[in-house]
C-alpha cells in the first residue's frame, strides 16, 4: 500500500494515501456502511497528485478513475449494506463544456455503481438557499437581474442529495432499532425526500487544514447528514468507511455514536487535521465512559 503515515487504535483506523490502494489492503466484506463526498469531477483540485481523482482533465477521466474504487467498494462491503455519497448537479459553462446549464454528476454516479451490482437504494434532497448560492457564485441564473433581461436563463438553487447505493447480497446481519433510539417523529423526519433542517454551518472546523487559496476547494458534509446515514444504517461497532475522509467528518460522527471507523485521505494538510480530529473524539467518549 503506498501510505505515507497511518493512524491504528481500537476504535479508527486513519490512512494518509491513495484511497484505491488503502482499499485494497481491507478484508473482504469487513465495511458495514460507507459514507463520504467524492470529488467533484474537474471542479475542485484538492491537490497535484496524479491520484487525485479531482484532478483530471474531464468527467470521463474521472470515472475512469472511479471506478477502481467502486469495484474495491463492492468487495469491502458487507452483503446488503449500503454506501452513500453526497453530491450535487454540476454547474457546465461556456469554457469548460461549451454551454451554460446543468451536468447530471449524481445520476452519472448512481450508473456507475450500478454497472458494479449495487443496487440503486434512497435518495434524499437536501435543500440549499438559493440567496446563499447566488451570493458566493454569481451565478447567472440565479441571479435576480437575469429575470428582467435573460429570464430564459434563470434556473432555481441546486440542492444537495445524499444518494444510497445498496451491496448486492442478502444481509447476513441485520440493522436493528429500538423505538426508544428510533422513535416515529425522528422517522418521519429521516423518511421525508426533501430535508429542509440540515444546519449548512454544521461542519467540523477546517481553517487549520486550508492551504493558500484552498478555502474554495473545501466542501464540508454537514454532521446532520452524516448523523441521519449512521443512525439509519448501522448497528453499533460496525466499521464505516470513507475513502474521501478530509479532515475527518465521517469518522467523528461514527465514533461519536459508537461505531468503529475507516478513513483514507491523500492530502497531507488534510490528513493531519483527521487525525487531530479523531483523536479529539476519541479521548471525548473514553472521559464520558470513565465518568
Amino acid at each position: 500500500m503506498n501510505c505515507i503515515d497511518q493512524v491504528i487504535t481500537d476504535r479508527y483506523t486513519a490512512i494518509h494515501g491513495d484511497c484505491v490502494d488503502a482499499l485494497r489492503g481491507l478484508p473482504d466484506h469487513c465495511i458495514g456502511y460507507s459514507i463520504f463526498s467524492p470529488p467533484f469531477a474537474s471542479l475542485y483540485t484538492y491537490s497535484n497528485s496524479p491520484r487525485d481523482m479531482g484532478n483530471v482533465r474531464d468527467d470521463a477521466e474521472f470515472f475512469e478513475h472511479f471506478d477502481y474504487l467502486i469495484a474495491e467498494l463492492k468487495r469491502v462491503m458487507k452483503p446488503g449494506r449500503n454506501v452513500s455519497f453526497h453530491c450535487m448537479d454540476m454547474p457546465a459553462s461556456k469554457e469548460r463544456d461549451g454551454h451554460i446549464g446543468l451536468k447530471d454528476f449524481p445520476g452519472d454516479l448512481i450508473r456507475a455503481f450500478q454497472r458494479h451490482g449495487f443496487i440503486f437504494h434512497a435518495k434524499a434532497t437536501i435543500w440549499k438557499d438559493p440567496v446563499t448560492a447566488m451570493t458566493r457564485t454569481k451565478a447567472l441564473g440565479l441571479l435576480h437581474k437575469s429575470i428582467r433581461e435573460r429570464s430564459e436563463m434563470t434556473r432555481m438553487g441546486i440542492p444537495d442529495y445524499l444518494i444510497t447505493m445498496r451491496a448486492p447480497g442478502e444481509a447476513e446481519e441485520h440493522v436493528t432499532h429500538t423505538a426508544e433510539e428510533f422513535p416515529v417523529e425522528v422517522w418521519q423526519k429521516v423518511a421525508s425526500p426533501v430535508w429542509m433542517d440540515i444546519n449548512p454551518s454544521d461542519t467540523l472546523q477546517y481553517m487549520s487544514a486550508r492551504e493558500h487559496d484552498d478555502e474554495r476547494h473545501i466542501c464540508p458534509l454537514q454532521l446532520g447528514v452524516i448523523r441521519r446515514g449512521v443512525m439509519l444504517w448501522t448497528n453499533p461497532n460496525d466499521i464505516v468507511l470513507s475513502p474521501f475522509m478530509g479532515i475527518g467528518s465521517e469518522g467523528y460522527v461514527a465514533l461519536e455514536m459508537s461505531r468503529r471507523f475507516v478513513g483514507v485521505e491523500l492530502k497531507a494538510s488534510y490528513f493531519k487535521q483527521a487525525a487531530a480530529n479523531l483523536a479529539l473524539v476519541q479521548a471525548k467518549s473514553a472521559d464520558l465512559f470513565a465518568e
